[in-house]
């Protein structure tokens, strides 16, 4: 299987500035902050860096952790727009902020698998705070949002509201994805597509435990279970970096043999503007017609 990169341009509200010595300098919007990046091994492009604010990780490598501030920044959140999609970004205690800027060419991708199909229902799965969800229901695509924190399922809401879809075909679902997915195949639901992002370790909202390695092989199955010969796609991400591109598009190979179709795996990564160099980001694996 031949690997690809799916490489996510700067654009309006994000950029990744520069990088280097193990972190890396980004805009948000009218802010900039420095976060860790284990992958940055080579030198900065400017030994200057200048932000509103640094994450400063702690001693615990799967995750801990405090933001710096060097200048205000609004603890509420503030307003960023991709395509047509308006959210709200805010620092959050995970080092991140609110939304993951290197999904913005799946965002795309899965538009143009559904733009030819009329009245298509797709899901995303561990949807957090529903960038990806609002991206496909601004297009006509009947979403459901799947996440077991009641938390990221108000943020996904809302950034609907901000977007102008609060009155378009969204199901919100507060739940364990493994145990809703079960349900869903139990019921003879099928989709036309479906985005999922599992974390390399979660709980569910009745204090389910999810472990990825152990977990993904069977919610793949399920998912299989969910699409059809009339289905478009199925993406996945995987963040934790022990995993292999060529493991996980192998699992959907072999899964996916009956339907038909291409499967594809790679990397995520995103384009620097200091110099054009490539920052990997996550692994991915996609199925689709």
């Amino acid at each position: 299987m031949d690997l690809q990169t799916l490489i996510g341009e700067p654009w309006a509200n994000y950029g990744l500035i520069d990088s280097g010595h193990g972190r890396k300098l980004e805009r948000y919007g009218r802010f900039r902050f420095i976060r860790p990046e284990a992958q940055a091994l080579w030198a900065p492009a400017s030994p200057d860096w200048k932000a509103h604010g640094e994450f400063v990780p702690g001693s615990d490598e799967d995750g801990g952790g405090r933001w710096e501030y060097s200048q205000p920044v609004p603890r509420e959140g503030w307003q960023l727009k991709w395509d047509d999609v308006s959210f709200n970004a805010s620092n959050t205690p995970f080092r991140h902020l609110g939304f993951f800027p290197d999904m913005a060419p799946v965002w795309s991708w899965m538009r143009e698998q559904v733009a030819d199909k009329a009245e298509a229902e797709c899901m995303n799965l561990f949807g957090y705070t529903g960038v990806g969800t609002c991206a496909m229901a601004a297009r006509g695509v009947k979403m459901v949002h799947v996440d077991a924190s009641k938390k990221s399922v108000e943020a996904a809401r809302a950034n609907a509201a901000l977007s102008g879809l609060s009155d378009k075909p969204i199901r919100w679902m507060t739940d364990d994805a493994t145990k809703f997915i079960a349900r869903e195949v139990r019921r003879g639901r099928r989709y036309d597509g479906i985005l999922l992002d599992p974390p390399k370790y979660g709980r569910g909202p009745d204090g389910e435990v999810w472990k990825l390695e152990e977990g993904l092989p069977g919610l793949i199955q399920d998912c299989r279970k969910l699409l059809d010969a009339e289905s478009r796609f199925l993406f996945l991400t995987v963040y934790a970096v022990r995993m292999s591109a060529l493991a996980i598009g192998e699992l959907l190979r072999q899964t996916f043999a009956d339907l038909g179709g291409t499967v594809e795996a790679g990397e995520l990564a995103v384009r620097e503007e200091a110099r054009g160099l490539i920052m990997p980001t996550a692994i991915w694996a996609r199925w689709h017609r």
